[in-house]
This record gives C-alpha cells, sequence and structure tokens, in this order.
C-alpha cells in the first residue's frame, strides 16, 4: 500500500533530547525510525489503533507516559478522539513502526495548554510504537501454510477438534500456546465454547493442515480482552496445526487398500483373527505396532475382546486383505486416552493385514485337486500311507515340505502320530489323488503352536497320496486272515524243542505273510513290528516264547474283560 500523503520535514536527530529548535512548524514532524520489512497493512483514517508512547517537551522532561500507566492506549484515527498532530502522525504506520513525533501547538493542545499538565502553546515530542490496527469492517484473515495432499474430509461445525496452537497479538507478543502445555486444546467447533474468530477459522480445515488465522478483536475479547495477557481491543493471531477431529456421530471409517482376488469367505462375529497393524494418530505419529514385536496380533472379534471400533472395522475381512480403519475416540479410547501415547479424545487409524481367522467350529476344509478314475480303494483309519506335501501358513509363508526329504512321509491314520486335520484329510483318499487342506489351529498346533508354526495358525497343507497299505486294528501288530490254527504254538515251535525263540517265532510270522494266512501292521521296518510281537509275547523277557506265554490279542482282551467283571 503507498504511504499517505503527508507533509513531512524529515529530521535525521528527530526525538533525542536536546534538539535544536527547528523554529516554528507548520505542520507534524515525523522521524520513521524504524520500519518493519514487511508491512502488512499501514493506519487509515477510521482505524482503530492500539500503540504505546511517551510523550515529552522539548528540554525532554516527561509529561506522559502509557509505559507508565502499563496500559496502551487504544483509539480511532482521524475522528477527531486525538489532538490532530497525533491523528497526522499515525497515519500510514506499521505494526511495530516506531516514529518519533514533533506536534506543533497549533496541532496539540494550542494556546490553552492542559492545566497542570501541558504549558500554553508548547510543542509536543512524542515516541510512538504501533502494536495494532483493525477496523470493524475487517474479516476474519486466513492464510494456509501447509496441507496434507489427501484430504477426505475437513472440519465441520459441531466436530470435535484436537488442535496446538502459539498465540500471538498483532505485534508478536506471545500470550498463550498449546506446547508449552504439553497437550492439544480440545474442543467442539461451532457450538459457542471458543471466540467466534476462532470457531470461523477451524472450519474447513483437514487433519494435519497449518494455518494462520488472524482475528480482529470484535470476533475476539473485544473491549474487555482477557486477564492480563490480552488487551482490550487486540486482534489475535493463531498459527494453528489441527492434530485430528471427528463428530460425535460418526461411525468406523473403512478404507480396502487391498482385497485378494478370490476371497471364498469374510470374518463375522465369533472368528478368531490373526493380524499385523501399525497404530497412528491422525498427524501420523505410529502409538503402536504388531510388525516391531514380530507377532500377530491374535483375538476374537466381535466378542468385546478389542476396542468396540476395531471390533467393527474387522467384520468382513478376507484373508491376506490390507484394510485401513479409522476410528474415532468414543468407539476406542474415549476422553482418557491410553497410557502415554494415545491422548484423551484421539481418533486412531490402523493399516491392517490379515494373516489368517477361523472359527472354532471349524472342520478341516478339504478340496480335491484331482482325483484317479476308476478309484474304487479308500484310505481308511488304521491305513498305512506314504504321501506328499507341501505346508504353508495362509498368506504363504512355507513351513514344510516332505520334498525337502528323500523319501515321502509315512505314517499310521489313526495311531496319533500326526495333526488330527492333517489324518482327517488323508481318509478317503485314492493313491495318486491330490487335495488341498486348510485346517484350523484346534485341529492343528492349536495356541501354543509349534517349532516354527505360530501360535493359532491356520495351516494350508497340498497332499499327494503315493501309496496305502491295509491296516490293522487299533492295539494289534498282526491279524489272521482266517481262523489261526488249532494248536498255534506245536506249528510254531519249528523244532518241536518245547520253547521258541525270536528267531523261530519270526520264520512263522513271515511264512503266514507270505502264504497270505495274516499280516503284520503296515510299516516301513517289518522286522521291528515282528520283534514287538515277540516282545509282547516273551512276558517274563528271557528270549524265549513257552506255551503258557503266548496268548492271542483277542484272547488277552477277553481276558481283561472278565478281570473287571
Amino acid at each position: 500500500m503507498a504511504p499517505r500523503r503527508l507533509a513531512l520535514l524529515l529530521l535525521g536527530i528527530l526525538g533525542a533530547p536536546g534538539l535544536a529548535d527547528p523554529g516554528p512548524l507548520e505542520d507534524v514532524v515525523i522521524d520513521r525510525y524504524y520500519i518493519p520489512q514487511i508491512c502488512l497493512r499501514e493506519v487509515q483514517m477510521g482505524d482503530f489503533i492500539r500503540y504505546h508512547y511517551n510523550g515529552t517537551f522539548k528540554d525532554g522532561k516527561k509529561f506522559d507516559s502509557s509505559y507508565d500507566r502499563g496500559a496502551t492506549v487504544a483509539g480511532v484515527v482521524g475522528v477527531g478522539r486525538l489532538i490532530t498532530g497525533m491523528d497526522r502522525g499515525l497515519q500510514g504506520m506499521c505494526v511495530n513502526e516506531r516514529r518519533h513525533l514533533i506536534v506543533p501547538p497549533h496541532l496539540g493542545y494550542g494556546s490553552i495548554g492542559v492545566a497542570g499538565l501541558i504549558p500554553p502553546d508548547a510543542t509536543l515530542y512524542f515516541d510512538v510504537v504501533m502494536l495494532d490496527i483493525w477496523n470493524k469492517d475487517d474479516k476474519l484473515q486466513i492464510t494456509t501454510l501447509s496441507k496434507p495432499e489427501h484430504c477426505n474430509r475437513t472440519v465441520e461445525n459441531s466436530d470435535f477438534v484436537r488442535y496446538h496452537y502459539n498465540g500471538t497479538l498483532l505485534d508478536g507478543t506471545p500470550f498463550d500456546s498449546s506446547y508449552s502445555k504439553d497437550s492439544t486444546y480440545d474442543t467442539y467447533v461451532g457450538t459457542g465454547w471458543l471466540i467466534k474468530g476462532m470457531d470461523q477459522g477451524l472450519l474447513g480445515m483437514c487433519a494435519g493442515e497449518k494455518r494462520s488465522i488472524i482475528i480482529p478483536p470484535f470476533l475476539a475479547y473485544g473491549e474487555k480482552g482477557y486477564g492480563t495477557v490480552i488487551p482490550p481491543q487486540a486482534s489475535l493471531v493463531f498459527s494453528v496445526l489441527l492434530v485430528d477431529f471427528h463428530n460425535p456421530k460418526d461411525g468406523v471409517f473403512l478404507e480396502h487398500l487391498e482385497v485378494p482376488e478370490s476371497c471364498k469367505r469374510r470374518a463375522v462375529t465369533g472368528d478368531f483373527v490373526r493380524y499385523h497393524y501399525n497404530g497412528t494418530l491422525m498427524d501420523g505419529t505410529l502409538f503402536d505396532s504388531s510388525y516391531s514385536r514380530n507377532h500377530t496380533y491374535n483375538t476374537y472379534i466381535g466378542k468385546g475382546y478389542i476396542i468396540p471400533g476395531m471390533d467393527q472395522g474387522l467384520q468382513g475381512v478376507c484373508v491376506g486383505e490390507r484394510r485401513r480403519v479409522v476410528i474415532p475416540p468414543h468407539l476406542a479410547y474415549g476422553e482418557n486416552g491410553a497410557g502415554n501415547k494415545i491422548p484423551g479424545s484421539a481418533v486412531l487409524i490402523f493399516d491392517v493385514h490379515i494373516i489368517d481367522f477361523h472359527n472354532p467350529a471349524d472342520p478341516v476344509e478339504i478340496e480335491t485337486v484331482y482325483r484317479p478314475e476308476g478309484c474304487n480303494v479308500t484310505t481308511r483309519d488304521r491305513d498305512f500311507v506314504r504321501y506328499h506335501y507341501n505346508c504353508s501358513l495362509l498368506d504363504g509363508t512355507k513351513l514344510f515340505s516332505s520334498h525337502d526329504y528323500e523319501k515321502p512321509q509315512e505314517v499310521t491314520l489313526g495311531a496319533n502320530k500326526v495333526i488330527e486335520g492333517l489324518n482327517s484329510g488323508l481318509l478317503n483318499m485314492c493313491a495318486g489323488e491330490r487335495r488341498v487342506l486348510i485346517i484350523p489351529p484346534h485341529l492343528g498346533h492349536g495356541e501354543s503352536g509349534a517349532r516354527g508354526v505360530p501360535g493359532s495358525a491356520v495351516l494350508r497343507f497340498e497332499v499327494e497320496l503315493i501309496s496305502m497299505e491295509e491296516g490293522v486294528p487299533e492295539g494289534y501288530l498282526f491279524i489272521w486272515h482266517g481262523e489261526p490254527p488249532a494248536s498255534l504254538y506245536e506249528e510254531m515251535d519249528l523244532n518241536k524243542d518245547g520253547e521258541i525263540p525270536a528267531d523261530e517265532f519270526a520264520t512263522f510270522i513271515k511264512t503266514q505273510v507270505a502264504e497270505g494266512k495274516g499280516r503284520l501292521m503296515p510299516s516301513s521296518d517289518p522286522e521291528k513290528v515282528i520283534a514287538d510281537m515277540f516282545r509282547n509275547q516273551d512276558r517274563n523277557q528271557d528270549g524265549k516264547i513257552t506255551s503258557e506265554e503266548l496268548k492271542l490279542k483277542s484272547d488277552e482282551d477277553q481276558e481283561k474283560i472278565h478281570e473287571e467283571l
């Protein structure tokens, strides 16, 4: 703005005590001895101003001072409320500008003076600093200092906001700061809890946005000011950083960042979910992360084990999905916050990656990938099977594979040698058949997990049945295909010496198997099975079986029944 035209007499040393007599003055003499580099506004006729001054006579004797009274002077320029010389001398000033003014008598108190204070025909010397300028037609001045690239929502009336601020007067004098209290200022907008100018100045802000808000007095504390820190009729300057905001009517906001193309099932209330997350405040401050612990967060959803907002936010997730969950404080930790990392009334943002989920009632999920034609014989409980497998977590993390070893895996079904879910998944298979098994943790390694398997993990098995052998009933190592010989001991005693050593026993059993009269429990080591049979019959462990020791398994079971009866 161009300076207002003034009749100025500029003197190099004007205003200093002992200033030489300039002679009769026709107008105010002005020395702008300090002009701020930035001058956004100059005093004009009709403006309301606040300023400090010292008033002296030519000899330096002080007749008045606003500093001595401890209060600035406030008034309107150009409407006759000030002496004419001051009215002229203040025009065109910037905030923080300093001037020396010489006011001749006819523009001061004239030939009358002020009784007891200013003699007649006195020339007056003023040292003035301008502190504030505003006009009744002024409006709020808002300058956006920085703004996030992404802003999905802005502040509206009735929203609850949390913000940091530095508050200064127009001349830069600080009067308050939330930073010094180490706490945000938290309040509702548009409900009369704030001064009008701040109510208006916060509207339309994004979380993370910074603004400068200049508020004229009539939208701030007006004629009364506030305590000792804000003078009457003071313009206020706030530098504001909006940390977060929400509305009491808000629900959980979901942003689907990545959803797998194939999603056969979505989580519902009662499901047990394992997920990773980063938890941040709206300004990006990280308050918690499962990744930092290298361990998923595991919990039931919809049962109140987690904050209500997360209970809602995890509903409908797919395995492998990445989701952003924005939770207002009334569905999170409320007004009190949590610990020293989550402030009261904070909006929380969780970036979630779903690793897996299951329900405690889930069975093994079986998908047949390939089944040979003409498959008439399938695996049953107690069968001995050989199979290949790949085991992984649902997120694709490889755990184990039989292909890492020379031979396929071998197991007797129903002998509690593999996890229950895998045992179930291998039943009713044909040789050559391939399946995918999804095994929930209660049929896998449970809450504790196993070496290399996280607790409560859902497992994925790709299995291929290589071969199978018909098994024997539980507790049996050998079964007869028909009736056993009537004189079993005599036939087993090959050399007829009245006792049966281990080699004679083994020869007899192998002959029965070879002739199709009976079969051993399937095993990769038949010799061990026969040795176990012999050890069971050699009851006194003397290396031979007598006729009194030899008993059929069926006879032993019958004896136990009688004993119990």
